[in-house]
């Protein structure tokens, strides 16, 4: 297996060779031949051991196993007790993904203070069927069906060429010693459902099954290749940026595709948007249904989906008090404010009001359900829902816009249109001019 591995990586990962390698080890019989491959090979290498204090006694046993391990080969090691069962509690989730979260996040730290250059794990190819099973169980899309990647970032994974069975022999007639896991025993977990009762009967049923197997992942690889190559040359054509953290898919656009349900789903997948049936429902949707994903809210809105990048702090309700000796406001917008004796620039940005009119402080804030104001050069009054509707505001416009008030009235939809009430109608001493920069 030693010059298999040699090979392999020589091949596919020649980068390991010169580089400075953090082995996450846990005792047990895939990562210690991980560990002995690579310190045959003169790997510059060191390991990394998590303690979830989940099995009692025996994970303190596997700590002390690896740490003699360690000081037998002469590596360097780091250790780290974590609270696993109250950090799952507390970020609601399962103790699997929990211990998932803080072994990776824990590896990284490493890596980045003492710069590692790879993380090495000791995945195999059974590994990345019962990941391929478990997916298919659940139902997936090609991403699911291609299993466990070799390389993603700063992770490699060096065995996943290599068998259980193989990995295990490699270990008998190296004569190393490992540690075993009682919870792999468990049938509890489903993994473990499928590595001791389906997998078996799989390889029974057909002894090439593994092959076939790899054979296979490399097919979905390949069309896998082939369909982000050609939704990268279709999010070119259909996604229209608007600004830095906002853009828009015309729906029509996507109609005409072959199937639109499949394609706006694989447009959308990356932005955190991977439930089909509610990807794919928005298309058809009224106006103003909303999706959210962790980083992002898709909107539909008329004859477009609206992706916005969602705001750490969420600002829609804030409301900014204006003081009569304040001279500028740096946020949530840049409005400069200034007394002047005469009309000078003029602009959609450019306001200006006798400061008789006015009632400080004046209130910034954003719209609200029943607002109106009287446009200007209008004598009537307009709700702002229809102003925004006829000038034909997206739901994102809308939230996004700033109004200046003055006690209940509105004095200005700022950078856009003022208020007829407040106009300049005599000459004065006293006019405030507003600028938004």
């Amino acid at each position: 297996m030693l010059g298999n591995i040699e090979k392999h990586i020589a091949e596919h990962l020649s980068f390991l060779k010169d580089s400075k390698l953090l082995i996450a080890i846990s005792g047990g019989l895939d990562s210690v031949v991980l560990a002995k491959l690579c310190y045959d090979l003169q790997f510059s290498i060191a390991f990394a051991h998590c303690n979830f204090q989940l099995r009692g006694e025996e994970s303190d046993s596997d700590e002390t196993f690896v740490k003699q391990l360690a000081a037998d080969w002469n590596i360097k090691v780091f250790t780290k007790k974590f609270k696993t069962e109250s950090f799952a509690t507390n970020e609601k989730l399962s103790i699997q993904m929990a211990a998932r979260t803080l072994r990776y996040e824990w590896f990284q730290e490493i890596a980045n203070t003492y710069a590692y250059d790879y993380i090495l794990t000791a995945h195999h190819k059974d590994d990345a069927l019962e990941t391929f099973l478990i997916n298919l169980s659940r139902g997936t899309g090609i991403e699911g069906l291609t299993g466990i990647p070799e390389q993603n970032g700063i992770v490699v994974r060096p065995l996943l060429s290599f068998t259980r069975s193989e990995i295990k022999n490699f270990a008998e007639e190296n004569d190393l010693q490992w540690k075993e896991d009682s919870s792999n025993a468990s049938t509890k977990y489903i993994r473990n459902r499928i590595r001791h009762d389906i997998v078996p009967l799989l390889k029974e049923l057909n002894p090439a099954f593994m092959d076939n197997f790899e054979r296979t992942q490399v097919h979905l690889r390949e069309s896998k290749d082939i369909l982000h190559e050609s939704i990268k040359n279709l999010r070119n054509q259909l996604v229209e940026k608007l600004t830095d953290d906002q853009c828009r898919i015309e729906i029509a656009a996507l109609q005409k595709l072959p199937n639109p349900k499949a394609y706006t789903y694989e447009l959308l997948k990356e932005y955190g948007f991977n439930t089909w049936k509610d990807v794919s429902d928005l298309l058809t949707g009224q106006s103003g249904k909303q999706l959210f994903s962790r980083d992002y809210r898709l909107i539909k809105d008329r004859a477009y989906l609206l992706l916005q990048k969602r705001s750490k702090k969420e600002i829609a309700s804030e409301t900014i008090l204006i003081n009569d000796s304040e001279s500028i406001i740096k946020t949530p917008i840049r409005l400069q404010i200034e007394e002047v004796t005469c009309i000078t620039n003029t602009g959609k940005n450019v306001l200006y009001i006798e400061k008789e009119m006015l009632k400080f402080p004046l209130i910034l804030r954003k719209w609200q359900k029943g607002d109106y104001f009287y446009p200007f050069g209008m004598k009537g009054k307009k709700k702002l829902s229809k102003y925004f509707k006829d000038e034909k505001y997206s739901l994102i416009d809308k939230e996004n816009q700033w109004l200046l008030c003055s006690r209940d009235d509105i004095v200005w939809i700022i950078g856009k249109r003022s208020d007829n009430r407040y106009k300049l109608t005599k000459p004065t001493n006293t006019i405030i001019k507003l600028t938004l920069q």
